[in-house]
């Protein structure tokens, strides 16, 4: 399945019925009057999150979404049928914008969230609503409510724990393929990855997805490479797992143009926690990995961690400091929302 995390299209929700000017007009009964119904209720426009997408591909091969228009009323006090309502199904961290691309209309986290996008129009009212004691033959109805019509954009921000960043090449879909079951694409030229990959990571009693995001270039927040399009997507991860390659000419060089493009998108990625690590160090003889460590903790302040994906070194030591960090993001966010401190039960039958 290809990934799309953006999509634009066009909504409809269905128009009211109109109401029916009806009298009643049977032989041999004595007393007629009117008996028109009421119009039925057009269909409304929904958008909902479900738990079994990752992707809005969906949306590239229909983009008009129209709702169920509401029948007229008819004569012998009937009602029209109602028209259905149409939802729009979409993953776990979609946003859902005016047609501006700015005006957040609302953020979808958890599945069975539901946002009402447009409403159907009310159906209008019949003859017999209007019959009185001094107009017993009203020839008035009310039309049905028209349609509302619209544009939306949707923006799927994976939700994912821990987020892989770092230049091309820097050995993050090499990471995601040897502790996870994901299958990303693997080669040997920059630009490998053209959209994120995702994996779920289990190590101790701790679960967790980690996010493979296409790699960065020097001038990304401009446009250069292929941008920062799918920064957004770090938005949501509770840490960072910064990848350096150790065979790059200069480390530091490489830490400081992904954290300058952090920086320039904003949106708080710079502040988030993070850890380095210098991959790829079965490339070279230990002590090039060991002056690389040096001068990255010299300048940061932390001692990065050593790791290979191919060989699998280090990556047990890399997986349990993710797996804590991230135990320790959620009971914090728990003893947020509950008020007080998270108190761990033991297993019982």
């Amino acid at each position: 399945m290809k990934f799309l995390d953006q999509a634009r299209v066009y909504i409809k929700s269905g128009a009211g019925g109109d109401g029916c000017l009806s009298f009643r007009r049977e032989k041999y009964v004595e007393f007629g009057g009117p008996d028109g119904g009421d119009g039925g209720n057009g269909g409304s426009v929904w958008v909902e999150c479900v738990d079994n997408l990752n992707t809005l591909i969906d949306f590239r091969y229909q983009q008009h979404y129209k709702a169920g228009r509401g029948v007229g009323g008819m004569g012998k006090n009937r009602s029209g049928k109602s028209g259905d309502d149409i939802v729009l199904k979409v993953p776990p961290g979609t946003q859902v914008f005016a047609d501006d691309n700015e005006t957040l209309l609302g953020d979808l986290t958890e599945p069975g969230q539901r946002l009402l996008l447009a409403e159907g129009g009310n159906g209008g009212f019949g003859n017999a609503r209007f019959k009185s004691s001094v107009n017993q033959a009203p020839r008035r109805i009310n039309p049905g409510e028209p349609a509302i019509e619209a544009e939306v954009w949707l923006r799927l921000k994976l939700i994912a724990d821990a987020g892989l960043v770092g230049l091309p090449n820097a050995g993050k879909s090499t990471f995601l393929a040897a502790v996870s079951a994901a299958k990303p694409k693997i080669a040997d030229y920059p630009f490998t990855t053209l959209h994120p990959n995702l994996g779920v990571v289990k190590v101790g009693n701790v679960d967790f997805v980690l996010a493979d995001i296409p790699g960065l270039i020097e001038g990304a927040h401009e446009g250069a490479g292929i941008g920062d399009r799918f920064l957004g997507h770090v938005e949501r991860c509770r840490i960072n797992l910064h990848l350096i390659d150790v065979t790059h000419e200069d480390p530091v060089e490489a830490y400081d143009i992904i954290r300058g493009e952090l920086k320039a998108y904003g949106n708080g990625l710079a502040e988030k926690i993070e850890l380095v690590a210098l991959s790829k160090c079965d490339a070279v003889v230990e002590d090039v990995v060991k002056e690389a460590a040096d001068r990255l903790e010299q300048h940061i302040g932390q001692r990065p961690l050593q790791l290979s994906a191919v060989s699998g070194f280090g990556i047990q030591d890399a997986l349990h400091q993710l797996g804590a960090t991230i135990k320790s993001a959620q009971d914090l966010e728990r003893q947020e929302k509950s008020g007080g401190p998270v108190i761990e039960e033991g297993w019982r039958p």
